[in-house]
């Protein structure tokens, strides 16, 4: 039986709980993670972990050497907040107005420390632990950023892992399966320019709120009627503003429409492309005005490769029994730029269960809420996961 570093990390759980409080009271934007950063670097020198910094500006890169040679493997943690306020009221709440870890980025943080520790500390495995501190996953693409800049070069990883706590899960539950597992994540802006009149006086105007109005209802037969009844997708429009904001009773000459577009497939992520553009540009014309449209693609869909999948919830059963371990789950339109990551190395994104934060009194709280919080309970689970799955990965032979 593999033995659990679970029971090692647990004693050390009243410092971890304080430093991982100390980080979500501290929340840093994408990129501008210094004080996470220079946490995150301290730590693991203290540990005599070798230290690389610079990677995307604020990234640390942890390299710990096994007992042996052998090959290498990457774990990875995010460190970015959000900007959003915090309606949190206890004692670790942000000192920062209108930035909030409400995805809980300070928990993957730390449990990747306490996991590089216990690695550094007792060195059963072979080859080489590489843990990543990446900057800016919450919109900024830091992951692809680092990549960019030579991380893979630097640091020849034969495969990669990372952890994202999941409150739809109870604590101690583990889900990890093949293939995708997020959605890619793409933005819209559609611009529908009619002519502006009186309101009293419709005819003599195109009144692009109506055109708008049609395309918005339009575009949702793109999911109903051009995807294949058994695949996922998503088109929303969120936000629809006029260039007309204070009178009532004047048609504007222009709409602007934001939105976003999720699949999970290349096929369809270029279907839901052409079709936005089609539809708006084609009702457009049919009401006797004109559509632009400006399509971006964000982060491809995430998709766990089934090896390193399969190995991720063995390891899993080891720490917490097959009755924890979830391989078959529905797949969720979020996104996350560890898909980056996967498209260069094999490897797997794992949902680590975190219930609700006891430090909330509310119980369940779902991510990017304002009274989210992460639950510490869980730090030994995630951080014994981590340093599984090099013990495991890379076993001495």
């Amino acid at each position: 039986m593999p033995q659990n570093p679970m029971d090692t990390i647990h004693t050390d759980l009243k410092e971890l709980t304080a430093l991982r409080r100390d980080l979500h009271a501290h929340p840093e934007l994408g990129f501008d993670e210094h004080r996470t950063s220079q946490i995150v670097a301290s730590f693991l020198e203290e540990q005599g972990i070798e230290v690389h910094r610079g990677l995307a500006g604020t990234g640390v890169v942890g390299v710990i050497r096994g007992a042996r040679p052998g090959a290498s493997m990457g774990l990875r943690a995010d460190m970015d907040c959000l900007p959003m306020v915090e309606a949190n009221d206890f004692a670790h709440r942000s000192i920062h107005p209108g930035l909030m870890h409400g995805c809980g980025h300070d928990g993957h943080t730390v449990m990747l420390l306490a996991a590089a520790r216990y690695l550094a500390k007792t060195r059963r495995f072979s080859g080489t632990a590489v843990v990543i501190f990446q900057p800016a996953e919450e919109g900024g693409g830091g992951a692809q950023v680092m990549i960019e800049q030579g991380l893979f070069e630097r640091f020849a990883v034969d495969s990669i892992y990372a952890l994202h706590n999941n409150p739809d899960y109870p604590a101690g539950v583990i889900a990890v399966q093949p293939g995708p597992v997020e959605a890619a994540a793409d933005t819209f802006e559609i611009v529908v320019t009619g002519r502006g009149g009186h309101a009293a006086i419709p005819h003599e105007a195109i009144d692009p709120v109506l055109v708008a109005s049609h395309i918005v209802i339009a575009l949702q037969s793109i999911v109903s009627r051009n995807l294949h009844p058994l695949e996922a997708g998503v088109v929303t429009v969120a936000s629809i503003q006029t260039s007309q904001l204070s009178a009532c009773n004047v048609i504007p000459a222009q709409v602007k429409m934001l939105g976003t577009a999720r699949s999970f497939t290349p096929a369809n992520r270029d279907l839901l492309e052409k079709r936005i553009g089609e539809i708006a540009q084609g009702v457009a014309i049919a009401l006797g005005a004109i559509a632009t449209c400006h399509y971006q693609r964000g982060y491809p869909s995430t998709v766990n490769h089934t090896e390193q999948a399969l190995f991720a919830a063995q390891v899993a059963r080891t720490l917490v029994g097959e009755e924890n371990v979830r391989c078959n789950e529905p797949l969720t339109m979020g996104a996350e730029d560890f898909s980056y990551m996967l498209q260069e190395r094999p490897g797997a994104y794992i949902y680590l269960g975190q219930g609700g934060a006891p430090s909330q009194g509310v119980g369940h709280c779902q991510l990017h809420n304002d009274r989210y919080d992460f639950n510490d309970n869980i730090i030994p689970l995630g951080a014994g996961l981590l340093a599984s799955l090099v013990e495991q990965g890379l076993p001495l032979r």
